[in-house]
């Protein structure tokens, strides 16, 4: 996974994007009709139900476009909100606020819609071992903050990028003549490069699974759209000898009986590419 170096460098990345992409040279429309000294008040109000996300991420933007403003949080990251809550307060230069407006609202938007579908999907699964993953299948350019999202959410985080894990999938494997040729291949590079990273690999049948299971150094089997009957046959199959996910074909519907099959895991893309944003305002106080 990444430090927490590397995500912090990521979301100051994106923060000072966001800003440069919707500022440019000046907001315009502030400047013309609002004093530089002009001071004013403003809140942050939920027009939806769910749980909230990006609360901390807010602060960020703020202090970015000005540390002199002043927030007063009411609602954290991670907590059921209902259409009228507050979330937070903000107070200080007028033009400051309306700056960074668009960028809090837009990622508190996806944020807590992704928070809140991973935390449906997490208390599908109260009661067993199963825990719930992101995939890479997010936004360019904004992937820590939707994976910040599913943490708040109650989820865990699958591999970051390409680059902190080796995760063989079926392409990988054509493309190197098969599962065996591949993990080999993979453990000497490994060895050549002196890097430390698991190797994880998916399987697409029983067949599959087996021949996983005759290779040393698999820290993880992918069981991609396995039906039920063949996932329990996988994970008794595998036992202790290393972990086991679930992928493919996981909704609101299927998602428990997959955690009944034993899995350790369960990856879902759909907790950053298939939600509704939840509709947040930043209102001015009179």
């Amino acid at each position: 996974m990444i430090t927490q170096e590397q995500f912090d460098q990521e979301v100051k990345s994106i923060i000072s994007n966001a800003i440069r992409e919707d500022v440019g040279d000046g907001d315009h429309s502030s400047l013309a009709c609002i004093p530089n000294n002009a001071r004013g008040r403003a809140k942050l109000l939920v027009k939806d139900k769910g749980i909230i996300g990006g609360v901390n991420f807010a602060k960020k933007v703020f202090a970015y476009v000005d540390k002199n403003l002043k927030l007063e949080v009411l609602i954290e990251d991670g907590s059921e909100v209902t259409y009228g809550d507050i979330v937070m307060y903000v107070e200080g230069s007028s033009q400051s606020i309306l700056k960074a407006e668009r960028t809090v609202l837009n990622a508190m938007q996806r944020m807590s819609a992704i928070a809140t579908k991973t935390k449906m999907f997490v208390d599908l699964l109260e009661g067993t071992k199963t825990k719930v993953l992101d995939t890479r299948k997010t936004t360019p350019g904004i992937r820590v903050l939707e994976k910040w999202a599913v943490k708040i959410g109650g989820g865990e985080n699958h591999r970051f990028a390409l680059y902190d894990m080796i995760m063989l999938k079926d392409n990988h494997i054509d493309f190197a003549g098969g599962i065996t040729k591949a993990i080999e291949m993979s453990k000497q590079y490994l060895k050549d490069t002196g890097k430390d990273l698991q190797i994880m690999v998916e399987a697409r049948n029983l067949t599959e699974v087996e021949e996983i299971l005759q290779n040393d150094g698999v820290f993880r089997i992918l069981l991609d759209n396995f039906d039920y009957e063949d996932t329990r046959k996988a994970v008794k199959m595998i036992g202790n000898i290393c972990l086991t996910e679930s992928s493919g074909n996981i909704n609101e519907t299927t998602i428990r009986h997959y955690a009944e099959c034993g899995v350790d895991y369960i990856s879902s893309g759909a907790l950053t590419h298939s939600v509704h944003n939840m509709d947040l305002s930043l209102k001015a106080i009179k």
